[in-house]
């Protein structure tokens, strides 16, 4: 019999996508589970308040519930390291570890890696935040050596609206970006339903297109001893 996989995912309380999304892409894979603990996230800004809903408090919460689950690996299903730092995703992933004894992964770490894998030196960018938001993004990829080729953001800062945005607004923001010819186009919030798109964007623009709850399903599949390869029709980020 083959060995039961539970994967864990930290999740933002007022997110809707990435729950069914993340269940979609495993659905090839029966004896992998997926396993959801949720902590307040209303809001994405740079005010204050919205950045306190990143501190490790109630994210390390959440992730002790899923232990109690005996995941195989603890995931933050969520891009707020693509703001506050990249830093602050492999602090969270030691804390959690150092927690529950559970590999922890991020969406954005796992984005990361799979940039090198694809050798990227510039990106295309979609995002449903605000401005300010998406102009700290963009600054903290130059920090990494990613020159942003092209970027569209939707101007929202309720969390709960990223899930309302149109498939159609989502494919017209990614051409127009993909027009401008990065290495690699990267969807970046687990809100927005971006990722049954990737495969159809893939063959139209050429693009290796990033999704980021493609990426963290890519890593924790890894990190788990479970080949993403098995997951098909996603885009190419399971082949790397």
């Amino acid at each position: 019999m083959t060995r039961p996989i539970r994967l864990g995912f930290l999740t933002p309380s007022s997110n809707t996508v990435l729950e069914p999304v993340t269940c979609a892409m495993l659905a090839g894979l029966p004896e992998v589970s997926a396993h959801f603990a949720r902590f307040p996230v209303t809001e994405i800004a740079l005010s204050p308040g919205a950045l306190a809903q990143f501190d490790a408090g109630e994210i390390l919460r959440a992730a002790a519930l899923l232990a109690h689950a005996r995941v195989d690996v603890i995931a933050w299903n969520g891009t707020s390291a693509a703001w506050l730092g990249f830093d602050a995703d492999t602090a969270l992933c030691a804390q959690i570890t150092a927690a529950t004894g559970i590999p922890a992964t991020t969406s954005m770490l796992a984005m990361n890696q799979a940039f090198g894998l694809l050798g990227a030196r510039t990106i295309g960018l979609v995002t449903p935040y605000l401005a300010e938001v998406q102009a700290r993004i963009v600054a903290n990829y130059a920090g990494l050596g990613l020159a942003c080729a092209a970027e569209r953001h939707c101007g929202l800062q309720e969390n709960f609206a990223f899930a309302e945005v149109a498939p159609a607004r989502i494919a017209a923001m990614a051409r127009e970006v993909a027009a401008a010819r990065p290495d690699v186009l990267a969807v970046v919030c687990t809100n927005l339903r971006a990722a049954p798109l990737v495969a159809a964007l893939e063959a139209e623009t050429g693009l290796p297109v990033l999704d980021s709850i493609a990426t963290v399903v890519w890593k924790s599949l890894a990190l788990a001893g479970a080949d993403p390869a098995r997951v098909t029709g996603w885009g190419r980020l399971f082949a790397l």
